[in-house]
């Protein structure tokens, strides 16, 4: 089992780039998402690149304005080699 730190990082990238992906197929600009979010464009950027750890607010307002649920963007990567 690795240490919390690394899943922890492995996840918020995993939740990036599915940001980053749904974004895309709606073909918005990171402005664009972050303006209707309420959220800065160097915000969307970070949590795109993995480098934030998002509230839950700012998950639901990306969701929101993605068209997709909250738990479709936290599909976690890790659940299928994880033991408890």
């Amino acid at each position: 089992m690795g240490n919390y730190d690394e899943r922890l990082q492995a996840r918020l990238h995993h939740l990036g780039q599915r940001v980053r992906t749904e974004r895309g197929r709606l073909g918005l600009s990171q402005e664009d998402l972050a303006h209707r979010a309420g959220l800065h464009r160097t915000y969307v950027g970070s949590v795109e690149r993995g480098e934030r750890n998002i509230s839950i607010g700012s998950l639901y307002a990306l969701a929101d304005e993605l068209d997709i649920s909250a738990s479709a963007l936290l599909t976690d990567p890790l659940s299928q080699s994880s033991t408890k």
